[in-house]
């Protein structure tokens, strides 16, 4: 069987060697060079673009399963992908410590004033310029955090924000009891409430049809005048614009962004030139442990798969299993002569 990989120095060629597999390497940075690439492919790795959508599926009628870099696949067409009987595998919790480390990282930025303290010095101003400086420091200490999406990543950075003193951290996520919240010293709340009592506020959900922008004119409205915003999961939970009237009208105090909604960000974005925004692009879920570790678990996720020899790290398509089942039952087509993996995958 084949596999096709975005030509990258951090694929594990070798594991798919090892399982006896031939590998192709090749560009695939539009649509047209990922069909190419993929159309003879029994499984493959895909990236965040281009765009893995519908037309590339159909166009890849031996496709069995595809491994994504990172954690979201808001990038693949799932119902597509389920339709057609292809397994759409991720790593989830490959660097849940990257990015709660950058949310905390962007947290510090603002409430430290890090960036204007940063262009004082190098100006070699250390007059009233430095004392503005020291006057705009925050502290975390006795402040409320609210946190949005509980999941690995919110849990981690709730663990990690409780070293700093709040004094108390609040999340809202609709899928996670009170009782996990107790487990990490968490409230959770409804989403009104965590906006209107938050001084500090963390994003960590998925991007999904209801949380596309979520946070929006109406819910920024509902935020203290000094509420400080971070952003580190997807650019679209974020209406950009009600974003940058929000910031320059004074409606909350600053914002700190690693995503935002067309990536990379427009010169002439309004976000680009606001002093209370911080910017940083696309970059809290990476370091050198992640890019190998990724790499590793991307390929093995195709193994396990191919070879029914166990789960893979992540399955965002659970439901494709009974698809993939009902076609072997019937016509198999692309699953033709692979082993039976029913038994091996997990719901």
């Amino acid at each position: 069987m084949k596999i096709a990989l975005p030509r990258s120095s951090m694929n594990r060629v070798d594991l798919y060697e090892e399982a006896g597999f031939d590998v192709t390497e090749g560009s695939g940075r539009t649509e047209e060079e990922m069909i190419a690439l993929l159309r003879d492919a029994d499984g493959a790795h895909v990236n965040t673009l281009p765009l893995t959508t519908r037309r590339v599926l159909e166009a890849c009628p031996r496709l069995k399963v595809i491994s994504r870099f990172g954690v979201g696949v808001d990038s693949i067409d799932l119902d597509a992908a389920t339709e057609l009987g292809v397994l759409v595998c991720n790593v989830p919790g490959s660097n849940t410590t990257e990015v709660a480390d950058h949310a905390v990282a962007l947290l510090l930025a603002l409430t430290r004033n890090v960036v204007g303290a940063v262009a004082t010095v190098r100006a070699g101003e250390w007059g009233e310029r430095a004392m503005d400086v020291r006057r705009s420091v925050r502290r975390i200490a006795g402040h409320n955090v609210g946190i949005i999406g509980f999941g690995n990543i919110g849990r981690a950075f709730a663990t990690r924000m409780r070293g700093f003193g709040p004094d108390r951290i609040i999340a809202y996520d609709p899928f996670v009891s009170q009782l996990t919240g107790d487990l990490y010293g968490v409230r959770m709340v409804h989403l009104d409430e965590l906006l209107g009592e938050s001084d500090f506020i963390s994003i960590h959900c998925s991007l999904t049809d209801e949380s596309h922008h979520l946070i929006n004119d109406q819910t920024l409205a509902l935020m203290r005048p000094t509420a400080l915003l971070v952003n580190t999961a997807r650019g679209p939970i974020v209406d950009g614009a009600a974003l940058a009237r929000a910031l320059s009208g004074g409606q909350i105090e600053a914002a700190a962004l690693d995503v935002t909604e067309v990536e990379p960000i427009e010169d002439d974005n309004p976000l680009m030139t606001l002093p209370n925004c911080l910017l940083t692009p696309h970059a809290a879920g990476f370091s050198q442990v992640f890019l190998q570790e990724c790499a590793i678990r991307q390929a093995q996720n195709v193994i396990r798969v191919l070879t029914g020899e166990g789960p893979p790290h992540g399955l965002a398509n659970p439901e494709v299993i009974k698809v993939v089942a009902v076609m072997r039952a019937t016509d198999p087509g692309r699953w033709a002569g692979v082993p039976d993996f029913s038994t091996a995958l997990m719901l």
